[in-house]
């Protein structure tokens, strides 16, 4: 299955699945319009071609504990092909990294971090830079507040399938 072939019922299944992973088949087929046997045919479909990757469980970190999120910039000494594989493939190793982009403009990645602090942070960056993994320079945002996490993407906008 690829994206051109996907209609909007299963645009809307995603969207479904994405905002209650736990919704159930008759549920999800009534939100749909369709009746449970063929939901059911395309949502496994939709997990057999690789467009549903998994379900999770969403937390409320703050009942955990104090934690913080930082958003970091980092720029890498060279540019060659071998110091983004060698970047990424230790940067892919530090569990407290939660995202990591390769960005176009003034730095070559962004990463999200989630530590309990920041001496925790501090002490995760220190270890990146001793792994002496080629970064040139970092910056370090700490978040103050998130007024807006969205947990699912606006698939019917994307995919023009909203009238």
């Amino acid at each position: 299955m690829t994206a051109e072939k996907l209609d909007r019922i299963d645009i809307n299944i995603l969207a479904q699945l994405q905002r209650n992973g736990r919704i159930t088949n008759i549920e999800l087929a009534k939100s749909v319009a369709l009746s449970p046997s063929p939901c059911l045919m395309r949502v496994k479909r939709l997990e057999e071609a690789g467009y549903i990757t998994g379900y999770n469980a969403r937390l409320d970190l703050k009942k955990l504990g104090e934690m913080i999120t930082v958003f970091t910039e980092v720029t890498i000494n060279d540019h060659h092909r071998e110091d983004f594989i060698r970047f990424e493939a230790n940067i892919r190793a530090i569990e407290e990294v939660i995202e990591c982009h390769l960005v176009s403009g003034g730095y070559d990645y962004l990463l999200k971090f989630l530590t309990r602090g920041v001496a925790h942070y501090q002490s995760v960056i220190e270890d990146i830079l001793e792994r002496d993994i080629g970064v040139a320079k970092y910056f370090s945002y700490i978040v103050i507040k998130s007024p807006i996490e969205k947990l699912h993407y606006p698939l019917a906008k994307l995919f023009r399938t909203e009238r």
